[in-house]
Order: structure tokens, then C-alpha cells, then sequence
């Protein structure tokens, strides 16, 4: 009787389980696309590794694009992460106001989401992200300064997503960052020429933040919802007031000319 060798199973290289660590790291947002790594020595301490086998790994990521060296001045997470819709594609959406309700459309069914499960899953350390986010947001709101605001709604959207822990979610917002800062810019501009629009909306971002904080995912998700149909309700609106303004205005000047 023949006993034929037992295969052994091959045991992974410590460098991919490394990768693969750094990985999930990227992926959760640990580390963010463009931003530099602890020094090797802190990082081979942190997973209880050698240093050559850190190295080993981290040349692994940059051969792929996820990770870039500058000689001298460490290792980044490539700031082309997340980029799916990279310009130009960013700049030919944002240029054409006929995708404006697309957009909208869209954020209102990710971001319902995210506020859902940021509602179920966020951690104290989201809470308190947010929590700063969302005073710095009321300073805003109330000095009436539209740049800063624009940029703490971007932000605090931002917050949401990531304290939904959810990866795809996180990263396809991530993504979507230019075009849904743009996006924001331009609407609050447009609806802040209604005096009561900034006191609604900034009703609407603390109904989500307050649902948030309480852990309840369906007032979380309801509020969201809510911000986006009343943005898209007050823009399709201004725009047919705008429509009529320019059809009375092409009356004029053909009875003008008659």
C-alpha cells in the first residue's frame, strides 16, 4: 500500500497579509486618498512586522497605483483613488444645468442611505467629527458667509457617509466629492436668494444631525430625504420663475419691434 505525501498548505507571505491589512485600511478610510503614511518603523510596530517585509509590502501597492513614494518625503495613498468619475466627466455634469435633478436624484438616494446607517453605526468618534462639523455649520449659517457654508455642507455630508461604515457607499460619494461640492455651491446660491431658505435648510441639516445622534435610522433617513426633495422642489421652481421671466421679457421686445 502506496501512502501518498500529505500537501501542505502553503502558508501566505507575511508582505500580502501586510498588503492586505493596508488594504482595509485605505478602504475604511483610515488612510484617505493623497495622505502620507505613518514612518515605516511606527507602521512595522503597529502590525508587529519587520521592517523589510513593511517595505516589501508597501512596494507591492506602489507597483499597483494605490501607494506613491517621494524620494525623501515618505509614502501617500494615490490621490487617484475613488476618481470613477474623474474629470472631464465632473466638468461636462456640473456644466449642464439640465443634470441638475440627475444629480439630486442620486444624492438623495445614497445620502438617505448613509444617513441611515450613520443613524445605526456611527461610533462616539463619528458623533463627535459630526457634532463639530455641525456647530461650525450653525457659525456659518448664522454669519450668513455662503463660501463657508457651502463648505461645511460638502463636509458634513462627507461625515455622514463615513460613519455609515460602509465601504462602497463611503467611497462612491468620495468620488462624487468635486461634483457634489459644486453641486452645493451653486444650489445654496440659488436658494439663498429666498430670505426663509437658509433657516430651512439649516432646520433640515439639524433634523438629520439630531436623528443621527439619537440612533434613529428611519428620522435619519426621513430627514435626508426630506433636504433633498425640498432643494429640488425650491431649484425646479426658481427656474420656472426664471423661464417665465425670460418668455414675458421675449414678449416685450417683439411688441417693442411690431
Amino acid at each position: 500500500m502506496t501512502i501518498k505525501p500529505l500537501h501542505r498548505v502553503k502558508q501566505p507571505k507575511i508582505s500580502d497579509i501586510i498588503v492586505q491589512e493596508l488594504e482595509s485600511m485605505i478602504l475604511e478610510g483610515s488612510f484617505t486618498a493623497g495622505q502620507k503614511l505613518p514612518p515605516e518603523r511606527d507602521l512595522a510596530a503597529r502590525f508587529e512586522v519587520s521592517r523589510p517585509s513593511l517595505r516589501e509590502a508597501i512596494q507591492k501597492l506602489v507597483a499597483r497605483g494605490v501607494l506613491f513614494s517621494r524620494h525623501g518625503g515618505g509614502t501617500y495613498v494615490s490621490d487617484q483613488l475613488g476618481s470613477s468619475f474623474a474629470d472631464p466627466l465632473q466638468d461636462l455634469i456640473s456644466s449642464h444645468d439640465e443634470f441638475l435633478y440627475d444629480q439630486l436624484e442620486f444624492r438623495d438616494a445614497l445620502e438617505s442611505l448613509a444617513a441611515y446607517y450613520a443613524a445605526l453605526r456611527s461610533t462616539e468618534t463619528d458623533k463627535n467629527k459630526l457634532t463639530q462639523c455641525f456647530k461650525q455649520l450653525v457659525d456659518a449659517n448664522q454669519k450668513q458667509n455662503l463660501a463657508l457654508e457651502a463648505q461645511l455642507d460638502v463636509e458634513f455630508h462627507m461625515i455622514i457617509a463615513e460613519s455609515a461604515h460602509n465601504v462602497v457607499l463611503q467611497h462612491t460619494l468620495r468620488s462624487l466629492h468635486t461634483m457634489l461640492a459644486k453641486s452645493i455651491s451653486s444650489n445654496l446660491k440659488n436658494l439663498f436668494e429666498k430670505k426663509a431658505a437658509r433657516q430651512h435648510v439649516m432646520e433640515q441639516h439639524t433634523n438629520v444631525y439630531q436623528a443621527i445622534i439619537a440612533g434613529d435610522a428611519e428620522a435619519a433617513r426621513a430627514a435626508a430625504h426630506a433636504h433633498l426633495v425640498f432643494v429640488e422642489d425650491n431649484l425646479l421652481r426658481i427656474r420656472q420663475e426664471e423661464t417665465r421671466i425670460q418668455r414675458s421679457l421675449r414678449r416685450n421686445e417683439h411688441q417693442s419691434l411690431v
